[in-house]
């Protein structure tokens, strides 16, 4: 497996430098280019050039995308135009909260949706199976941004149980903190994906209970419960796990709508206000960090279907 893993971080690297260049080639879609917005709008015919000069815009382009490469390579994504604070020790400051928020949220999911999966799964067709599938198509078409906001009327302004605006404490330093601050935009991102989770569980389970491994576990006198959990559910994870890998990332990407209405101080949000002030190098920046996590997780999920099932090869 290690020989796989190795494989396939080496064919990443091609994926990678492909979106690492649309990622850089961003700024000179801006109106101005990257010189309009180094220098502002009222920039006297000296000041840009000494700013192109300066930043080695006149040079030719793929010369320019090498040395940015370069720097991004060594860990320097460049500054901040408004903090001029490097890049990357904003980005530091934020994911750590981005990677406890999505892990919280993708365990709440876990925690609703798979016993909603199994329940469903095992009496298809009945009440109990129809009631969970209404229960989880309203999980997944209810906004995350009005549940949030439920969730604080009650929760915060009613009972002053938990904090309304959410902060960000170490879960290994500060437990019981972080957990105030986590449960309510962990709750609201969890409910959601409890639905993905629920319903795609549910038809792989109920995929793998047709078939005529099933059929021969119940001739042979095993247990139902057996027959589900230890059987069909073992060869369901696959695509299973995928799904989960999938929303890990897409919460680490950034829950921006979810960040936005706790104020949570994640990667999504420092995203939207370099979006709102224009801060080209940290978008930059917070994309290309966002992107390397995404497939590193998609790694991960490959290597992990070798531990569900020992009969997936890696030749």
């Amino acid at each position: 497996m290690i020989g796989f893993v190795v494989r396939r971080l080496l064919q990443l690297i091609p994926v990678l430098l492909v979106a690492s260049l649309g990622v850089w080639a961003m700024i000179y879609a801006v109106p101005g280019g990257p010189v309009g917005m180094l220098v502002g709008e009222n920039a006297t015919p000296e000041q840009i050039k000494a700013v192109t000069a300066q930043f080695g815009l006149d040079q030719p382009v793929l010369v320019q995308y090498a040395a940015w490469l370069q720097k991004a390579i060594l860990g320097d994504l460049g500054r901040s135009i408004h903090t001029r604070e490097p890049v990357l020790d904003l980005i530091a400051q934020r994911l750590p909260a981005t990677l406890q928020l999505g892990l919280a949220a993708t365990l709440v999911g876990l925690v609703i949706g798979v016993p909603v999966a199994l329940a469903s799964a095992t009496w298809p067709g009945s009440w109990l199976d129809r009631g969970l599938s209404l229960w989880s198509a309203l999980a997944l078409g209810v906004p995350t941004f009005w549940l949030g906001i439920l969730l604080i009327l009650f929760f915060s302004v009613e009972m002053r149980w938990l904090p309304s605006a959410s902060g960000y404490a170490p879960l290994l330093t500060s437990p019981a903190e972080a957990l105030r601050n986590l449960l309510l935009p962990a709750v609201t991102l969890g409910v959601y994906v409890s639905g993905i989770f629920a319903r795609f569980l549910r038809a792989a389970l109920v995929e793998e209970m047709k078939a005529d491994y099933i059929r021969t576990a119940r001739a042979k006198g095993v247990g139902e419960r057996e027959v589900v959990g230890r059987h069909a559910l073992r060869n369901a994870l696959l695509p299973f796990v995928t799904i989960v890998g999938l929303m890990l990332a897409n919460f680490i990407g950034g829950a921006v709508v979810t960040e936005a209405v706790f104020t949570y101080p994640g990667l999504g949000r420092l995203l939207i206000q370099a979006i709102s002030t224009r801060d080209y190098p940290l978008i930059q920046g917070c994309i290309l960090v966002i992107l390397v996590i995404y497939v590193l997780i998609n790694v991960l999920v490959d290597a992990l279907y070798a531990v569900i099932d020992p009969r997936v090869e890696y030749a």
